[in-house]
């Protein structure tokens, strides 16, 4: 008998409220990967099975890319709403949930110094985090475009990261329609 699947939080539940936050970047640091390395296995011993991909996504995984020294970690899981499979022992493990939201977990170390989203593996924003990577990876331009507009962004006072993340929006948008284009002319 197949398994039914459950309905989704249809709320945001932002566990601790609004947090402001000193916002700054960071020159890329090397470190960086063999950081969202030891999260990786870390990941991938809590959750299994249940974690089908495990990404490095943001800007810490674009070398050259000045960021905010947080690791982004994107985890793509078969059924959101399955939270005892992937949420639980990652909560386990020792990370702690910040998010609950339809669609989209979000858990984060204690020092706040990683943060892990988690999606369906057939949500867009999945597909939409490693377009920008991978985009923003091999396009000098376009990486540039992005550091400047951070570091625009940075100098303002924000009441807390989510502010400052819709700030980008527009850029991030405009990048991801040149991959996208770039991606339909090869």
């Amino acid at each position: 008998m197949p398994m039914r699947r459950r309905d989704d939080v249809t709320v945001v539940e932002l566990v601790g409220g609004v947090e402001k936050r000193e916002l700054f970047l960071a020159e890329y640091d090397p470190t960086w990967a063999s950081q969202y390395a030891a999260h990786e296995a870390r990941v991938r011993d809590a959750a299994g099975s249940a974690a089908v991909a495990v990404e490095h996504i943001g800007s810490t995984s674009v070398p050259g890319l000045a960021a905010k020294p947080i690791i982004d970690i994107l985890v793509t899981v078969a059924d959101i709403t399955a939270e005892e499979d992937y949420l639980e022992p990652l909560v386990a493990s020792g990370y702690v949930l910040r998010v609950r939201e339809p669609g989209h977990r979000l858990v984060r170390t204690k020092q706040r110094d990683v943060h892990i989203h988690i999606l369906e593996v057939d949500d867009p924003a999945a597909d939409d985090y490693l377009l920008l990577r991978d985009h923003l990876r091999i396009d000098q331009v376009d990486r540039q475009l992005y550091e400047a507009t951070k570091r625009d962004l940075t100098r303002q006072d924000w009441p807390d990261m989510n502010a400052y993340a819709d700030a980008k929006t527009a850029v991030i948008e405009e990048i991801k329609g040149r991959a996208r284009s770039r991606l339909a002319a090869s």
